[in-house]
């Protein structure tokens, strides 16, 4: 069935709207609820549903505009359910103001279900952004509050005005109290209406690239890399693993950020790992710029012969850090072109290695989600706190993937009430919260860990090797090095024992895993809460701050440490947050509940 767009009345003070338009004389619906206020876009209303798409009317005729459109809702429409729509803004053709940058030619705002119900907004972001859709630019959010909503201060030469609407969703009888809009004066300032006018695009920015990735559309190498910042390794070999990949990816229908994750991973399958991350984290979001390093990082591991005994486990941690069935996708395409017998050898490994993951039910992209949601459910009426919950769910996953919850072999999909079960018993020691907290920072010089870790609440201990090297009279005096690592782990180890709920942080840059395993033999001693906070910042950041610390490190030794530095994992600690050069958390990984304010909850990602 086709459904007509409702017609969006205006609020009370917008200057747009004319004498024929809908005015919202009634504006309860929005008072008292939290709201969203998103930019409009000057385009056509357009309605895409499984099996075709109309404009505002059902009945809408063709046009040239409406052409791209089109072959989109050919790519995403088998992934919107049955009786499902989308509704959005078609921006292809110019109408009275031009866009420039603009991220797709299509927008989408509502999306409708079975039942005629408006999804909540955060629900509409998630699901337009699996299908590769973006929303417009989200403007304010909060309470209703109508002297914010009238302060708001727009460029009327290149913004149309905004539209407010409930954060939660609604049904459509109510969609005139839940939804309202504000348009500039004089909105239309053309003599021509755009339908009877030559079609004059509008053009895309450089994240429309990775938009068009997410939505299926073939990859365009050079587009990609110049919207994240990065050129591949190998030009060529780049470009076979992503045409390889992508048609993987297809097979397994990974669409959104699995599919652009997998993309970028391929064509950035040489680049060292944390220069993806720190590079990628401002034209993605720390959340998938991880992502994809991580998978680039894990690719190679699938090529090397493991002994089967050790599978499983190795691959449940995998899975803390990537999509398996992304992963292997990636595996296997960075070896196109290659005819080898190393190359030979490779590709049996990757398919054996994907029998094992199947096997195992870890191929559907988030296999561990029914365990975490039902310890959380399980949990939730203890009483925990934050970390003490945390820590059930480290132990638990790690348990789960030496195989001592959910059975030999078991799966965290189809046996997940048994692991729940077991999982709940085995992790009663930890409840309590009587544990010792260990921060762990993690970066080169002047990526700002220790401003970071200036902010952090209820320190009882610091530990800086800059500091004891100070102590012994010069910080950047490095021939005592050993003796100064030995003090500092033996500080550690007594602030440790305190036991409790004292926090410990250890400053130091910790660049490598071995750097890192020293720490960690004295936290496993101590039964300590292990938090890895990685600090992912750019080279070329990384220089600039040298030249104005209180104390620069010679530019050779910070370039040394950028080609040094192999970042963590998640499940190499109990926890990890992800730092970029804003310095605060970005991303975040290990937490059974919600993690660090404004940090995504990498879980559920």
């Amino acid at each position: 069935m086709r459904v007509h767009y409702p017609r969006t009345p205006h609020l009370p003070w917008s200057p747009g709207a004319s004498s024929d338009d809908v005015r919202a004389g009634d504006l309860s619906g929005l008072r008292g609820a939290e709201v969203v206020v998103t930019e409009k876009l000057d385009g056509e209303n357009t309605t895409l549903y499984r099996d075709g798409m109309h404009a505002r009317s059902p009945d809408s005729a063709h046009h040239p505009s409406r052409a791209w459109v089109k072959a989109l809702q050919g790519r995403i429409g088998a992934a919107i359910p049955p009786g499902w729509r989308v509704c959005g803004e078609n921006v292809f053709a110019r109408h009275s103001i031009p866009y420039e940058d603009l991220e797709s030619y299509f927008y989408g705002f509502s999306v409708w279900d079975d039942r005629d119900r408006c999804l909540d907004w955060d629900g509409t972001v998630r699901f337009l952004r699996r299908l590769g859709v973006p929303v417009p630019r989200v403007l304010w959010r909060g309470v209703y509050d109508e002297r914010a909503l009238r302060a708001l201060r727009l460029d009327t030469a290149r913004r149309e005005g905004y539209v407010v609407r409930t954060v939660g969703g609604f049904a459509r009888e109510e969609f005139g109290r839940r939804v309202a809009k504000w348009v500039r004066p004089g909105h239309v300032r053309t003599d021509t209406h755009w339908m009877h006018a030559a079609v004059v695009e509008n053009r895309l920015g450089p994240s429309a690239a990775l938009w068009a990735v997410r939505s299926g559309a073939a990859p365009d190498v050079s587009a990609l890399s110049a919207a994240v910042g990065t050129a591949p390794a190998d030009g060529e070999a780049a470009g076979a693993a992503v045409a390889e990949v992508s048609d993987r990816l297809d097979v397994l229908g990974r669409t959104g950020d699995a599919r652009l994750a997998g993309v970028l991973a391929a064509l950035l399958h040489g680049v060292p790992r944390a220069r993806v991350a720190s590079r990628s984290a401002a034209p993605l979001g720390m959340p998938l710029a991880r992502r994809v390093a991580d998978l680039v990082g894990l690719a190679p591991l699938l090529h090397r012969p493991r002994p089967d005994g050790e599978r499983r486990a190795g691959l449940v941690r995998m899975a803390f850090a990537a999509d398996l069935g992304v992963l292997h996708a990636v595996a296997a395409s960075v070896l196109a072109g290659r005819t080898d017998a190393e190359a030979a050898g490779a590709h049996e490994q990757v398919e054996w290695s994907a029998l094992h993951a199947e096997d195992a039910g870890l191929l559907d992209g988030t296999p561990l989600r029914r365990l975490r949601a039902g310890l959380r459910e399980a949990l939730s009426g203890a009483g925990l706190d934050g970390d003490a919950a945390d820590r059930c769910w480290a132990e638990a996953r790690e348990a789960y993937a030496l195989g001592r919850i959910g059975g030999p072999g078991g799966n965290a999909g189809r046996d997940a009430g048994s692991a729940v079960e077991e999982a709940v018993a085995a992790t009663w020691r930890w409840r309590s919260g009587e544990f010792p907290r260990l921060v762990h920072l993690v970066g080169p010089s002047g990526s700002g860990k220790s401003t970071f870790a200036a902010g952090l609440p209820g320190v009882g201990a610091y530990v800086g090797l800059d500091d004891l090297r100070q102590a012994r009279g010069s910080r950047a005096d490095q021939r005592a090095n050993d003796d100064v690592l030995r003090e500092g782990l033996a500080r550690l180890d007594a602030a440790l024992a305190a036991g409790g709920g004292t926090t410990v942080v250890w400053d130091a840059t910790s660049l490598t895993p071995q750097q890192r395993s020293k720490v960690h033999a004295v936290a496993r001693r101590r039964n300590a809460l292990v938090t890895h906070v990685v600090a992912l910042v750019g080279e070329e950041e990384l220089a600039r701050r040298n030249t104005v610390r209180p104390h620069p490190v010679p530019p050779g030794v910070l370039a040394a440490q950028s080609r040094r530095f192999v970042p963590p994992y998640p499940g190499q600690a109990h926890r990890t947050w992800y730092v970029g050069s804003g310095g605060t958390v970005g991303d975040a990984d290990g937490h059974l509940g919600g993690g660090p304010e404004g940090a995504p909850d990498g879980e559920e990602w």
